[in-house]
């Protein structure tokens, strides 16, 4: 039998001076992280399905000689807001009191925002209206990743956090293919597939919330803007932390610029006759080996006790998938391609996460630095298709674009090998 789910011990609540000197010492359980991974397969689902179907459909319906130009237009917006409301967001969860609980409350607050977000977004009929309500939806989901991701480093032991970050990152692909088949499956349009997901979001992170318990901290630092800006740069200058965070950026845009206009390049690019069943094809084969690959990363990473190696390694598997496909542009090669980008990515993040915990400058400031870190995660796939429409607009179109995704991956690899507190 499980022991009980997080409740709440001496042990866990403990003082905060314990708590930051020496980190969390009792480990998690299965329940709880397969709670928590369905928390992530739900974010996962409900931001990287409207981004790789849901969105492109929506903007080719409402100006179809545009669509290229007004996706890149609508995730830059949307990026550049995650950029200033990712750190905020995260500060401000360092500093909440609540009888909630601190992270549970940017958890709850956080999802139910994104989750309306998505509904008002699927509304929209044009594209300022997309673009404003999408860019809301991300101040969404910036609160309740915030909450999220800070819960890593207050309750999961180091020697837990590999296998922790496979629970994160083993539901991304899950969660677009289940998105993206239900769309399929039963031909919704844009306003329902958006109606759906934003349901499904709810609906995941409520166990969790019912179960899990924050640990006990003392907070009396008020926030003052001028000092956050002064601390985000502080940790930046910490060489270690932006080493990790280089390295990050650089991974997510080349996976990034790798799936954002996979449905294009099928339509426009091979001109393949079933663009919507070749998608959905070419995301299982990532969700296969994405899974696979995030489960023996994460696991053997813990068990090995090394973090640098699984990273590079799989950073490099990326990078190959961006030169193949840049080379030789076919159907056949882009099932091979995604399912080498699956499992690149996959492992990448598995272990990356579990990296990024052990190099954070300010125990103190755990959710303000994961914050400046989750810029790497979530800015690249708003920023990606504006990159990529540049690029496709060029008169070296899909081959520039892949080199570069391979490009991308490749420098992030080396960044990897910069870190030198962590094996």
């Amino acid at each position: 039998m499980l022991p009980d789910f997080d409740s709440p011990a001496p042990a866990l609540a403990g003082s905060v001076g314990q708590a930051i000197a020496h980190g969390p010492a009792e480990p998690v359980t299965r329940r709880w992280t397969t709670l928590y991974g369905l928390v992530w397969f739900g974010f996962w689902m409900a931001n990287l399905v409207p981004l790789q179907l849901l969105l492109p459909q929506q903007l080719e319906t409402i100006d179809p000689a545009s669509k290229v130009y007004d996706f890149a237009v609508v995730n830059g917006v949307s990026g550049l807001v995650a950029l200033i409301a990712l750190p905020l967001c995260g500060a401000l969860c360092d500093r909440s009191r609540s009888s909630f609980g601190r992270r549970r409350l940017w958890l709850a607050a956080g999802a139910v925002a994104f989750a309306a977000g998505l509904i008002v977004t699927g509304a929209q009929t044009t594209v300022t209206g997309v673009a404003v309500a999408w860019a809301a939806s991300m101040i969404g989901l910036s609160a309740a990743t915030a909450g999220l991701t800070a819960v890593i480093a207050d309750r999961v032991p180091e020697t837990q956090r590999g296998m922790i970050s496979s629970a994160i990152y083993g539901p991304q692909a899950l969660g677009v293919v289940v998105g993206i088949a239900l769309v399929s499956v039963f031909g919704l349009s844009p306003m329902s597939g958006f109606a759906i997901i934003a349901v499904l979001l709810i609906v995941c992170i409520v166990p969790f919330l019912t179960a899990h318990r924050d640990i006990a901290f003392n907070v009396e630092a008020p926030l003052n803007i001028p000092e956050l800006i002064a601390s985000m740069g502080s940790s930046l200058r910490n060489r270690e932390f932006a080493w990790a965070f280089g390295g990050r950026l650089l991974v997510n845009l080349a996976n990034s610029l790798g799936t954002c206009y996979t449905l294009y390049f099928l339509t426009d690019g091979l001109k393949v006759s079933d663009p919507a069943g070749s998608l959905l094809a070419c995301t299982v084969l990532y969700l296969l080996a994405g899974l696979l690959a995030t489960a023996a990363a994460g696991v053997l990473s813990d068990r090995l006790g090394r973090r640098r190696i699984f990273v590079a390694l799989a950073a490099l598997l990326q990078a190959a998938s961006g030169f193949l496909l840049a080379s030789t542009p076919s159907l056949n090669v882009m099932m091979v391609a995604s399912a080498l980008m699956g499992g690149g990515f996959g492992a990448y993040m598995a272990v990356d996460q579990a990296l990024i915990t052990q190099v954070l400058p300010d125990a103190e400031s755990r959710a303000k630095d994961l914050g400046i870190m989750n810029i790497g995660s979530v800015v690249p796939p708003a920023i990606a298709p504006l990159i990529a429409g540049v690029v496709i607009s060029s008169h070296r179109g899909y081959p520039l674009l892949f080199a570069l995704v391979g490009a991308a991956a490749a420098v992030g690899a080396l960044l990897v090998y910069r870190i030198r507190s962590v094996r």
